[in-house]
This record gives C-alpha cells, structure tokens and sequence, in this order.
C-alpha cells in the first residue's frame, strides 16, 4: 500500500479555481492509477476524477467535465487536481486514492486513501 496526503482545499468563491495535491509515499506508487473522490454531508462518496499510473488514461465525472483536471508528476509522487469555474454544489471534502491497475470509479476497489480536504465554494 501507499500512503497519501491530500492537500489544497479551502473556502473560495463560485468562479474560483484551487488545485488539490496528493503526495504519495510507497516504493511503488508509479505502478498506481490514482483516483478523487468526494464526499458531502449526507451523500455517498463519488468519483470526480482518476489517472492510470503512466499518466495516459483519465476520467472525469460528468459533473466536472471541462472544469476539473487530474495531472500526476511521477518525479514527485504527486497526483493533481486543477479545479476551475468552481459552483457551490462542488462543496466536499476531496479524498485522494490508489489502487494498483487501472484506474476505476468504483470507490470500493481502492485500498489506499488519503484523510481528505475540505472545499467550499460560496455562492
């Protein structure tokens, strides 16, 4: 397993940008595919964005396509997201996860996950 520490999150306004950052720890990190996650109060956790481990294959939910894009720097072991045009329904707190293979929407088949970070956008 790896771990993961998420980073970025904080209070913006609707329009704004942030950019979350994941950094890795694990020998074999760069043989993971990465995925965010979000979670807000009373809801399921969903998927938002994943990258297989060579960085050539991404998803983005529907929700935040064209606005959210997911990035990794094998050199650093740190996976990305850029959060652009922000809406107040993107309030939640954003988990970063791993899982070896590729890359899956299904929270339930990652077994490594970041404590997450908060994001609210105001309206």
């Amino acid at each position: 397993q790896v771990q993961l520490v998420e980073s970025g999150g904080g209070l913006v306004q609707a329009g704004g940008a942030l950019r979350l950052s994941c950094a890795a720890s694990g020998r074999f990190f760069s043989a993971y595919a990465t995925g965010w996650f979000r979670q807000a109060p009373g809801k399921e956790r969903e998927f938002v964005a994943g990258i297989n481990w060579g960085g050539d294959g991404t998803a983005y939910a529907d929700s935040v396509k064209g606005r959210f894009t997911i990035s990794r720097d094998g050199a650093k072991n740190t996976v990305y997201l850029q959060m652009n045009s922000l809406k107040p329904e993107d309030t939640a707190v954003y988990y970063c996860a791993a899982r070896s293979g590729s890359y899956s929407r299904d929270p339930r088949l990652f077994g490594s996950w970041g404590q997450g970070t908060q994001v609210t956008v105001s309206s």
